[in-house]
Parts: C-alpha cells; structure tokens; sequence
C-alpha cells in the first residue's frame, strides 16, 4: 500500500492571504524546521517565537524548537521550558515574569505557568477556521510536510525463508516495514520496498531432493509455500533417521571393541545427495537452477498474494542468491587489505575487540569457514555495496528482530572500516519477539493461516449482531478488513522492542482500544455523514463559529496535532506514536455525539458546522489508519 506523498503544499503567500482574511494582519515569521503551510500548530509556534524572543531577549530560532506539543490537554497545546532558554535567574519566577508580558493576542488565551513551563492554550474560534478548511482541502494530503523532497531509502523487511513456515518475527517485520515504508512515502521521500528472500544454501538442495522424493506438482502450484514445507519436513525427517543408524552403528562398534571403521563426520546418503545437489547450483548446472528458480518463482508469486492483505507489495524481490560471488570475493578482499579481517585457524574472521572498548561486545566473527565457503555477513556485506552501487539511497533501515542486533552491528562497523562513507546511513529497526502464538491448525504459523483465523474470528463476532450483519453488503470483506486490522493494531500497539502476547481474542474485540474498534469509530463517522447527506460545499462554507462546545474544541485541538504527531513518528519511527494519537482521538469523538449532534439537530448551520468537523475528523482518522497499513471500512 502507498500513502499519497505531499507533492505540493500551500505556499506561505496564501497562507498569509488566508490568516489575513481572518483579520490576522501582521505577516507570520518561518523558521527553520517549520511547515506552517502543512501544519497548523506551526503557525502558532511562529507566532510565539516571534512574540517571546523581544520579552524573553533570547533569539526566536532559539524558542522555536523549544515549543511542544503536549501529551494532554489540560498542559496546553504548546508548552516551553524556561529552563532551555539557559537565562539567569529562577526559571519558576522567569516563567511568571514571561507569561505576565505575553500580549493579548487573537492566537492564544492568557498563557499560564506550570512550575518552569508557559503553557499556551489555542483560541478556539480561529483554530476551527484554520483547521478545518485546511483538512476539508487537503484531504489525503493532510498531515505530513515534504521534507524528503529529493531523498531515496530502501526499506528492507520481511524477508522470510522460502519452504520454513513465515513465523512470528516475519509478521512483525512486515508489519512494521510496511508502516514505515509509508511514513517515509508520505513526507516525500522515493521509497523502494525490499523483500530480501532467504532463497540459498544447503537447505535447498534438501528441498530438491524431498521434491523429487514426495514432491506433488499439482500441490506445489496450488499452495507452494505448504507443499514445500511438507516436503522440507519430510526430508529432514529421512535425514535425522538415516543420521540415527550411523550413530547406532557407532556405539554397537564401540560396545563390541570393533574397529569403528565409520567416519564420526560421515553423514547419510541423503545428506550428501543434498549436499551434491546444492554444489550444483553453486557451480550453474542449469537443471538444478531450474529447480530452484521453479521454487522461487512459485514462493514469490504466492508471498504477493499474502502480502496484498495487508496491504502491501514490493518494488523489489531481492535475496541472498542474488548478491554477486564477485562482490563477496571483493568484499573479501578490502577486508583483508585494510586489516579488517584476519585468519583464525584456517577461517577468517573479523576480530572486533581490536577496534576499541566500545566494540569488545561485538566479540568475534566468521566471514569465511575453513572450507572457503562464505557467510550470512559475507554477504550482507555484498549486498549492501551492491545497493549502493544500484539506487544511491540517502538511508537503507533494515527491519529485523532485535535477535539479530548483534548481527546488524557487526555488520554496519565492518562497512565503516571498510571505508564507505555512506555506512553511517545504514539503519538497522528492531523489534520483540510475540509471545503464545499458534493457530488452530497446529505450532507452526504461516501468515496466511494467521489471517484466514482472523476473519472467522471476526465473522462469528459479527454475525452475533444480526440486524448490523444484514446490513453489511459484503460480509466476507469486511471481516476479513476488520480482523486484519486486529492483528496489526494488537502488534503496533505497543513500543517496538517490547514483547506481547498473541491473543486471538483480545485483538478481535470491539472492547478497549483494538483495531476493530477504530474501523467502528471511522464506519461510525461514514454513517453520520450517510444520514446527515449535507452536500460537500455547504461543509466548506460552514460557518465554524458554532463550535463552541468543550467537545468540539478538544476535537479540533486533536486534529491540529496530527502533523505533529507524524513528525514526532518521524523521529521515533514508532507506529504506536500515531495509534496512541488515533485512540485517543476516537474517545474525544465518543464522548462528542450525544452533544455534537447533527441528524437530529434542527438548526441546519449547526448541524452543517457539526458535520464539517466530524467530516474532517473522518478524514484524519483515514489518514491515520491508511499510514499504518490499515484498509479504513465504511460500514461493520
């Protein structure tokens, strides 16, 4: 799924034709980092910037950045630190002193001190006239700036071995990728998704030995990524058996004092036709490579199918297959010509405790075993130039579990002293490990199964409502979009490293803050505007001075804060900094309707003004949802 990226914003000529429509008549400052254009809450931190730095004596570029968006409401919409503006004196009396000379204006009520922070609270009759229109005209585009204008990053998750189950860590990697390929999209950025297939190494010459054993073609068309892993299961059971005798062989020789005449490395027959069978394609012998590729082709084709429930597809389907001998070979030889690498007992290893203190947790690693054959770091090495070489990326962020941190770290330091100097924007995205997860079907977990438990969870959720389901026009769909939603909301909910438990149940709930419940908050809103059927252009005309309510004002303070929450997520790259957001919207929109009312309210301006905001509170719940993967429904 792609998020519309702002190609163009307001410019700050119109922007200053509209405040001075407003009656705002003195020209707003820009600073640095700003987007006054695309963000409302900008405008108004220009504005006290602006209006500080002559009270506080301290340069405006300095305030600026110190203004920030608050975690509640009853803090304000902006708050300072005194402290950050580093003046003598008691920042508790400093404070009072600042708020005290802070001039009446039509942005702000009288500014209040909490111990050191001013805290700014924004007027809400022009906020409503700020917010709203700009959100009604901008739509999609409301919230990100384009600040990656000109920018290129490869985004690199998934990556799931072909013919191994796509387990829980796969999940997660797709999920969180894929929210962040669409953040990175949104504020302009030239994103290139990346699936980087574990499709090379011995264990495909024990698939093509199991295929030509147990394989079914008709089996293998139909659903690849099962058949393979039946077959690869079968396999590594003949081997185990196989490997089972020579270990019995062996002590029944050592029990009769025979002369062990049986190699203790000796593998079984079908452990070295495998291991032929991957020399090989090593060495291009076309009828194994066509094995192979025949596998491959067939993964990816099915992975695509997988992958567009949730929403997303790749630009590109990479691998460890396609990283270049050449390249390793080359990759060897820096390492050994700058030091890097040394020989350890016949291997060659990076030893990186020579590199300082701060590196002695790297300890050691192999890049090349005895036998010459090379390693994932060999190759991830490899890789990397070759991408470089390839699309020039100004960032490559590799989504991989945090089990994999060391492997990540080792790698981004050997690139540094290789001497690239784009290693420092290698980037690698951690994330926990998801606990109790299992399907109906058995331990292991493909995603598929995964989804397909999700939509009949859901669909016997529904189905308990009989009037709604009746009046669900494709059932099947919207469960299937609901309990995806489950799935991806219960995995985003939390900070990115930490561990949560699977649970089937709590993820399929209306109840509390689950993905279910935003497609109800955001079906909700689409029902509204259905029955209210107020024509688009009244709505942009709508006279905005009838949202006076408490309710309303602290949904229009929300609103204003989501091009700073995606700001805030750019700095983070944490999808639960926009679900906190919208969670938190869609309770100030509960606690809104049975106050805010529009079908049943007679005076249609009201009405009209009502419905103005829940429309553009629809919009950026939409916007939201879309940025996390999410496929918003219109009616449940």
């Amino acid at each position: 799924m792609s998020v519309a990226p702002v190609t163009s914003a307001p410019s700050l000529e119109e922007l200053s034709n509209k405040l001075s429509s407003l009656g705002l008549k003195d020209p707003l400052p820009k600073f640095e980092g700003s987007n006054p254009s695309t963000n409302p809450v900008d405008i108004y931190r220009c504005y006290i910037a602006d209006q500080l730095a002559p009270i506080t004596g301290v340069d405006a570029k300095v305030i600026y950045p110190g203004l920030e968006w608050t975690s509640s409401f009853e803090k304000g919409d902006l708050v300072l630190a005194v402290p950050r503006l580093r003046l003598k004196g008691k920042p508790q009396d400093l404070a009072a002193e600042f708020a005290a000379k802070f001039p009446e204006n039509p942005y702000t009520e009288k500014v209040t001190v909490q111990g050191t922070f001013l805290q700014f609270f924004f007027k809400a009759g022009l906020l409503s006239k700020i917010v709203i229109p700009q959100v009604l005209e901008l739509e999609k585009k409301y919230g990100p700036a384009p600040t990656g204008t000109g920018k290129r990053i490869i985004v690199e998750f998934s990556s799931p071995n072909i013919a191994k189950p796509f387990h829980a860590g796969h999940l997660r990697s797709t999920i969180i990728g894929g929210f962040l390929a669409n953040l990175y999209e949104a504020f302009g950025w030239d994103v290139i998704r990346m699936n980087y297939l574990g499709d090379w190494g011995k264990q495909f010459g024990l698939l093509a030995v199991g295929y030509q054993r147990f394989g079914d073609e008709e089996k293998l068309k139909n659903d690849p990524i099962h058949h393979l892993y039946q077959v690869y299961v079968q396999i590594n059971k003949v081997i185990e058996e196989e490997n089972a005798e020579l270990v019995a062989k062996q002590e029944e020789a050592k029990k009769t004092g025979e002369l062990l005449k049986v190699d203790p490395n000796q593998k079984g027959p079908t452990d070295n036709e495998a291991r032929a069978f991957f020399a090989r394609m090593e060495a291009g012998d076309q009828e194994a490579l066509g094995l192979w590729k025949k596998f491959r082709d067939l993964s990816i084709e099915k992975y695509k199918d997988t992958y567009a429930r949730l929403n997303i597809t790749y630009d590109v389907y990479s691998g460890e297959s396609m990283v270049a001998k050449e390249s390793m070979e080359k990759a060897a030889v820096m390492m050994k010509e700058k030091g890097v690498s040394e020989e350890s007992e016949g291997a060659v290893i990076v030893d990186f405790t020579k590199f300082g203190k701060e590196f002695k947790k790297l300890g050691k690693a192999v890049v090349m075993k005895k036998d010459g054959t090379t390693l994932y770091l060999t190759r991830d090495i490899g890789a990397a130039v070759e991408r470089y070489e390839k699309y020039k990326f100004d960032k490559m962020i590799y989504v991989v579990a945090s089990q994999q941190d060391l492997h990540l770290a080792q790698l981004f330091k050997i690139m540094k002293e290789l001497g690239y100097e784009w290693a420092d924007r290698m980037q690698h995205i951690n994330f926990g490990m998801v606990l109790g997860m299992s399907t109906r079907k058995g331990t292991v977990v493909f995603l598929d199964d995964i989804l397909q438990e999700a939509k009949d969870t859901m669909h016997e959720v529904m189905k308990k409502n009989e009037v709604k389901y009746a009046q669900v026009e494709d059932p099947e769909y919207v469960a299937d979009t609901v309990g995806r939603a489950g799935v991806m909301i219960q995995d985003m909910s939390g900070k990115r490293i930490n561990n949560y438990k699977f649970e089937m149940d709590r993820m399929t709930s209306f109840e509390g803050d689950t993905g279910p419940y935003l497609q109800y908050a955001h079906a909700r809103l689409c029902s509204i505007a259905r029955k209210a059927n107020i024509p688009r252009e009244e709505l942009e005309k709508a006279n905005l001075e009838h949202l006076t309510e408490p309710q309303a004002t602290k949904l229009l303070r929300a609103l204003a804060q989501y091009p700073d929450v995606l700001v805030n997520t750019m700095k983070t790259l944490e999808p639960t900094t926009i679900v906190t957001y919208l969670f938190k919207m869609t309770h100030l929109l509960s606690s809104s309707y049975e106050v805010l009312l529009v079908v049943n309210e007679k005076d249609r301006e009201v009405a009209t003004a009502r419905m103005a905001l829940y429309e553009a509170a629809r919009i950026v719940l939409n916007n939201g949802m879309r940025m996390l993967g999410l496929t918003p429904v219109e009616r449940m």
